[in-house]
């Protein structure tokens, strides 16, 4: 059973965030917040598989409580819940340790599939987030999109044959275990080769990674 913690000011999301979660048999939400500081709090009392924050709350908001969930319950996987005009606030998030990125106006079903990646070590992002993130990068960032991806593409290059692979089934969001079943390899084996991209292309987790892939055109668009 997947344990779940949900942590949002505005009580009818989190009914909402409890209903969707209800309808999967292996998933249970052991606790609610209202802001920041009381999520922490309850990871620590509960010590939830996965943490399910809005990006924005008062007080404590999502972004710090992550980080404070990342350096005193490292085994608690964070999703973030975001709306649109707050792609800054993901790309701190990357480096906050957060594993998962859902947008609030997405399917039931992608929340489901975004709890269960994290749960299992993967890193999440949805479509329509990876999609703004990679928008976002090439609008601040110094050239045009068409720049941001010939740079992906060749911070990919440098990695192996087999670490491309790898990289491109990270960034659809597939686990360790997952990838090793693609591959026909053992688990350790695809550990090894998440530990060479991160270090190849100088990112500090899956999630940042996983910007990569879709920067680098290596994950197929969804709808």
């Amino acid at each position: 059973m997947i344990r779940v913690l949900v942590a949002d000011d505005e009580p009818m999301v989190r009914a909402g965030v409890r209903a969707v979660l209800a309808t999967a048999q292996d998933i249970e939400v052991v606790a609610e917040a209202g802001d920041g500081r009381e999520a922490v709090e309850l990871v620590r009392r509960h010590r939830p598989a996965v943490a399910v924050l809005d990006i924005r709350m008062p007080g404590t908001n999502g972004l710090d409580a992550a980080e404070a969930i990342r350096d005193t319950v490292p085994g608690t996987g964070v999703v973030m819940l975001t709306t649109f005009g707050e792609d800054d606030y993901i790309l701190r998030a990357l480096g906050g340790g957060a594993a998962g990125f859902l947008v609030k106006s997405g399917a039931p079903e992608e929340l489901i599939a975004g709890v269960r990646a994290v749960a299992d070590g993967a890193a999440y992002l949805s479509p329509k987030v990876a999609a703004r993130v990679v928008a976002h990068l090439a609008a601040t960032g110094a050239g045009a999109l068409a720049g941001r991806r010939g740079a992906a593409r060749a911070r990919v290059e440098s990695l192996t044959a087999r670490e491309r692979e790898v990289l491109a089934h990270l960034g659809g969001g597939l686990s360790n275990g997952q990838i090793a079943r693609r591959l026909h390899v053992v688990e350790g084996t695809v550990k090894a080769h998440v530990s060479a991209i991160l270090a190849r292309l100088g990112v500090d987790n899956r999630a940042a990674a996983a910007v990569v892939a879709h920067e680098a055109g290596m994950v197929p668009p969804q709808p």
